[in-house]
């Protein structure tokens, strides 16, 4: 396996005391329910959908994050594997599912969305029941600053195939994710102290927190002096022990390597 991508370290496994399918730990206090037809259907009120497919990789903190969403809110679906280090992204079939030809995608009685937020966004309206956005202004607002810092300011310049281009050396790829991923930390760490309860923002699971816990695990993965981080690190690892959380982790899907995999 590419050097990079399997840089996995200890503090990556702490929470794995457990073994489990990935489908079985949902949370005992969700009910498994159905898409409704949004799509013919706004009133999501009569229609069924199919159960909806997951196009993803297991080790994407993009499409982990979207596991977190569907495991939260107790939605069933098909898990597909596009596994990135084969390329399975860029063949001419999957680009029919993403133009963009990344992950996650996620199809729905054979339509398309792709681009995490707006998955989760999507899922978010469809299943309001189990709300992951605050209702009150500044919560709703400070969930999408910490999302986007995330999903815009870190992710990106740490991603595969940004840092391939970047340099043919692994030590200066390493570096290069690193840096960025510090650089955005360091400024979480800020707006966490004014946000944080249990989690990114109070004491509710909301979209900031399945945004957050992926990145960290790739910041454990380069490496992260993750110690300069004590909030951070505390959010980390209270998300770590709830079910969702534990069933969208990259270790326990089906697409992760054997020798990745919580034992």
């Amino acid at each position: 396996m590419n050097k990079l991508v399997n840089l996995v370290h200890g503090p990556d496994r702490f929470f794995f005391s457990w073994k489990t399918n990935y489908h079985s730990i949902i949370s005992p206090l969700v009910k498994k329910k159905n898409f409704t037809n949004i799509f013919k259907n706004p009133s999501y009120t009569t229609k069924t959908m199919s159960k909806p497919i997951l196009y993803n990789y297991f080790r994407s903190s993009s499409s982990w994050r979207v596991r977190i969403v569907l495991a939260h809110k107790g939605i069933d679906y098909e898990y597909k594997a596009i596994n990135l280090l084969k390329k399975e992204q860029l063949t001419e079939e999957y680009r029919k599912i993403c133009p963009m030809q990344q992950v996650p995608a996620l199809e729905v009685d054979g339509k398309i969305i792709t681009q995490s937020m707006a998955i989760m966004d999507f899922l978010e309206d469809l299943y309001p029941e189990i709300p992951m956005i605050p209702k009150d202004r500044f919560g709703k607002a400070k969930v999408k600053e910490i999302s986007d810092i995330i999903n815009s300011g870190i992710q990106p310049l740490q991603n595969l195939s940004v840092i391939l281009k970047f340099s043919s050396v692994p030590d200066e790829r390493t570096e290069w994710a690193r840096f960025w991923i510090a650089k955005g930390l360091d400024a979480l760490e800020i707006i966490l102290s004014e946000t944080k309860g249990k989690y990114c923002v109070g004491d509710q699971i909301t979209i900031a927190d399945a945004c957050l816990y992926p990145q960290i695990a790739a910041a454990e993965r380069f490496k992260v002096e993750m110690e300069k981080y004590p909030i951070v690190n505390e959010i980390y690892q209270n998300l770590g022990e709830l079910p969702a959380f534990k069933a969208a982790h990259a270790f326990v899907q089906p697409d992760c390597p054997e020798d990745l995999r919580v034992k």
